[in-house]
């Protein structure tokens, strides 16, 4: 078994491969380095495009697979994420004091006369 590095934020979550914030649940996706240098390097980066985060680096084994081996206790919370259609249903709804349109008026009272 061999040390490797990798970056997690605040919040817990860690770096992927392809730049985004992980839970680290599946630990083939996490970045790692070999090197504490390139580590550091690749947190500067994340940083500069985020300063907000405030980022660490973490040491870690890996596992016969070549895997970071993370405390599962230690993991955070899995991100839920909506699908787009079921992520707002905002736009249904007319906001209070919203401007009514002539059609919307002219198509309700068709309905109630049909009635």
């Amino acid at each position: 078994m061999s040390q490797v590095f990798i970056l997690q934020n605040q919040d817990g979550y860690f770096l992927s491969k392809q730049k985004e914030w992980v839970d680290g649940r599946d630990a083939s996706v996490l970045y790692r380095s070999p090197h504490r240098d390139e580590a550091l390097n690749q947190m500067v980066e994340v940083n500069s495009k985020d300063y907000t985060q405030r980022i660490s680096i973490v040491d870690c084994q890996l596992s016969e697979k070549r895997h970071p081996i993370l405390d599962p206790e230690s993991l955070p919370e899995p991100k839920i994420e909506l699908p787009e259609n079921e992520a707002s249903t905002e736009n249904d709804v007319p906001e209070a004091g919203a401007q009514t349109s002539d059609a919307e008026i002219n198509a309700s009272e068709i309905a109630s006369n049909d009635q």
